[in-house]
């Protein structure tokens, strides 16, 4: 029975279709990075980056050598579109994107981590069987057909992205609308809609919006009856949050992803009109049937994992931070901080109040007031300069946070010296004070 589920071919078109218009995308993102200077301000001109710990060995490359680096992304992106030596291309694009994401985090976004989760997963699939170069250079190649586990990945995916994101959202300054009034305070100079964007009622439309659609969304796509409707909820859902919160390729690589809910004849009609329709009840078991399983079982175990490690940490994850990243905790939150670093020379006594308009970028500035992760790197950062230079030094953080515009609190022990103090990957720090301390 799970043989035929997952190994029955099923017409390709959706998947076809899709690749062009990823590769676009993904193109689009590289390019884009370079000329709205998200690259120059990100990994050019940072003294240094927050990669993620474990991963510091990946560094952005010296002078001018990132802007190449994502030119080069860009192209590999366009060879997928096209499907020219597809299979290369995807991988060298997913490895490309992973790094670039995991050698920055002051830039850490839900929808950059979905790409490269996305681009590994395209890696595996056989997006190039028709409408590519490689199909033109070796006929060969030419199928109509998929199995059905290659819509069954994506579906389920997205079914575990938007789930998580639903379900973060009940919290209470979610569900009071807060969050969501604090989000559009900036954007009142909006033109035609500013004014609308700050009326109460709007925002409790949009919270609970958010929550019902996120956790609706996949359902309603799946079941026919609703597919349509579904659809078009997804399209308002999706440029609004595009011409709002200008979130890059996002919203329309999630309006692609609907191909995958939609009748095969419907897309290959609609896109496809010279391919032939496949129809046939094949079943063909691969070869290597057993690894593929334990493969993709293993991803979707870690998928489902990830998002609840914080329900294992000690304290809230909107506090702690510990558990946020790769768990769909999307626009949850605002923070800000009142944050000092001082630097204590151990032979003189001798106390330095760091100037971070010294070591940061404006967005680093933010990212080591708020994120605990990112401060501690940030004193390592400090104690490996100032004992470059022979001191000897004890390294203090004074930082306190509002979340959602609430009073502000201690978040570090101010009394511990970070030049001693390590991080924990799957347990609290016992650096963080507790979120309900006075």
């Amino acid at each position: 029975m799970i043989n035929k589920w997952l190994f029955k071919h099923i017409d390709n078109s959706a998947l076809i279709v899709f690749r062009i218009i990823f590769g676009l995308l993904c193109f689009l993102e590289s390019v884009g990075a370079i000329f709205t200077g998200w690259v120059k301000r990100t990994l050019v001109e940072p003294e240094f980056t927050f990669s993620f710990i474990g991963f510091e060995w990946l560094q952005p490359l010296p002078g001018n050598g990132m802007y190449v680096y994502y030119a080069i992304m860009g192209i590999f992106a366009l060879f997928i579109m096209v499907g020219y030596k597809y299979r290369l291309s995807a991988i060298c694009f997913a490895l490309m994107w992973a790094a670039t994401y995991l050698m920055q985090k002051s830039a850490y976004n839900n929808h950059y981590y979905l790409l490269m989760l996305l681009s590994s997963i395209m890696a595996c699939l056989p997006a190039h069987k028709y409408a590519s170069i490689d199909v033109k250079l070796n006929p060969k190649l030419k199928s109509f057909s998929m199995p059905h586990w290659c819509r069954l990945v994506i579906v389920l995916q997205l079914f575990i992205v938007y789930t998580y994101a639903s379900i973060a959202k009940l919290y209470p300054d979610w569900l009071d609308a807060s969050v969501i009034e604090m989000f559009m305070k900036n954007k009142k100079g909006y033109i035609l809609i500013g004014d609308l964007l700050q009326q109460k009622w709007l925002h409790y439309i949009l919270a609970y919006g958010g929550i019902l659609f996120d956790g609706l969304i996949v359902p309603l796509l799946l079941f026919k009856p609703t597919r349509k409707y579904a659809f078009m909820a997804s399209v308002f859902f999706h440029l609004f949050n595009s011409f709002v919160f200008q979130i890059g390729i996002f919203p329309y690589l999630s309006l692609a992803f609907t191909l995958f809910f939609f009748e095969p004849a419907l897309i290959q009609k609609l896109f496809l009109k010279k391919k032939p329709f496949y129809n046939s009840d094949e079943v063909v078991i691969p070869k290597l049937k057993t690894p593929l399983l334990a493969v993709f079982s293993i991803y979707f175990l870690v998928q489902i994992g990830l998002p609840l490690r914080h329900h294992f940490i000690e304290d809230d994850v909107l506090w702690t931070e510990e558990g946020h990243r790769l768990s769909w905790r999307m626009m949850l939150r605002t923070k800000s901080s009142i944050t000092k670093y001082r630097v204590e020379n151990k032979d003189s006594g001798k106390s330095l109040v760091i100037n971070l308009d010294d070591y940061l970028t404006a967005k680093q500035k933010r990212s080591i007031g708020a994120k605990p992760d990112a401060i501690w790197q940030f004193t390592q950062y400090l104690k490996q300069k100032f004992e470059s230079d022979g001191q000897k030094v004890a390294i203090y953080v004074d930082c306190k946070v509002s979340v959602n515009g609430k009073s502000y609190k201690r978040l570090i022990n101010p009394e511990v010296d970070f030049a001693k103090a390590t991080w924990s990957t799957f347990k609290h720090c016992d650096w963080i004070l507790p979120s309900k301390e006075d």
